[in-house]
């Protein structure tokens, strides 16, 4: 496999970090976007520890370049190979306004995609997430044929903002042939690189916090962040892979079961042994924006199928319960 020059955007973000030491150790190089250039020494020596040559260093540059304005994109994009798109906002708590979500989702990924195309990037990697199927109304496993109902009133913010982002972007691939595949990724979690962790983290340290008198009767699509980067680049790898949506996720959890792992591996924590009650949850949520963003999902377990990830990329995923403690530790290091 001949090695390719890849832009990948948000390379400070969580997700991003991994993709970008896993492509590095694979011998490609990166072209990597961020809002702060001042982060950039920060970055590298986050890098740094767990690149299997140091010297892969050499084969990335940062660019400056932001997902609300055009500056800096098209030399961002200039001679890369293919995109790789991760950035977009991921909050714990739903805003207000819809649109503070939405309208950077889906014009960040538009700018993306329009730097791509003019550059003559012909492949594009994006990082969706398994809002963007799940929330249609049905409890039921679900697949990558699903689709988030945008026009369902328990549809949370951020399941709009990504829902609406990866729709616009099979249909700029469509209207400008570029050869899209997207990575669907459960409650994302593992050991962040570096110093700074995802908004997804903020759920296990909130658990191990002991916060929370009871467990929300609610359980979520789990996966390790090391197997959604590996998803990208096999993405990238295999032109094979275009033209197709792939679910991230190891299996399902409980936050009931959430809470037992780490009580296990934490007794000194006094972490809810028992779930709430849903009219408790409702009761919390207009105080609580964190509690108030689950309410969609009272009472099941969102399930959905890994089964096309396992036989066409290939993946054997870490399980939930490895993922979730591999967060904990670096939660509680």
């Amino acid at each position: 496999m001949s090695s390719k020059t890849i832009l990948l955007t948000g390379i400070t973000g969580f997700i991003a970090r991994h993709c970008a030491v896993q492509m590095l150790n694979a011998g490609h190089s990166l072209r990597g976007t961020l809002r702060d250039p001042a982060k950039g020494d920060v970055l590298r020596a986050g890098l740094s520890p767990h690149l299997t040559d140091p010297a892969a260093l050499d084969r990335l540059t940062l660019h400056k370049a932001d997902l609300t304005a055009d500056d800096g994109w098209a030399e961002a994009a200039a001679g890369a190979d293919v995109l790789v798109h991760t950035a977009s906002p991921f909050p714990i708590a739903q805003p207000k306004n819809p649109d503070d979500l939405i309208r950077p989702a889906v014009d960040g990924t538009l700018r993306a995609l329009r730097a791509a195309h003019a550059a003559g990037i012909k492949r594009v990697v994006l990082t969706s997430s398994c809002v963007a199927i799940l929330q249609d109304g049905r409890r039921t496993e679900h697949t990558e044929a699903d689709w988030c109902d945008t026009a369902s009133p328990t549809a949370t913010p951020y399941a709009l903002s990504k829902t609406m982002a990866e729709r616009a972007a099979w249909e700029f691939a469509k209207a400008n042939d570029l050869a899209l595949t997207t990575v669907n990724p459960g409650l994302v979690l593992g050991p962040p690189i570096g110093t700074e962790a995802g908004s997804s983290v903020s759920v296990v340290r909130r658990l191990l916090s002991a916060k929370d008198p009871m467990q929300p009767p609610i359980g979520l699509p789990v996966v390790d962040v090391r197997d959604v980067a590996l998803m990208h680049l096999k993405a990238v790898e295999d032109p094979a892979l275009a033209g197709s949506r792939f679910i991230a996720s190891a299996g399902s959890l409980r936050f009931l079961e959430m809470g037992q792992i780490l009580r296990a591996a934490y007794p000194d924590r006094r972490i809810a042994r028992h779930v709430a009650p849903a009219w408790i949850i409702r009761l919390i949520a207009p105080f609580d924006p964190e509690i108030r963003s689950i309410l969609p999902k009272l009472g099941y377990v969102e399930t959905a199928s890994n089964a096309k990830a396992v036989t066409r990329m290939g993946m054997r995923f870490i399980p939930p319960a490895e993922a979730l403690l591999a967060t904990a530790r670096w939660v509680m290091r």
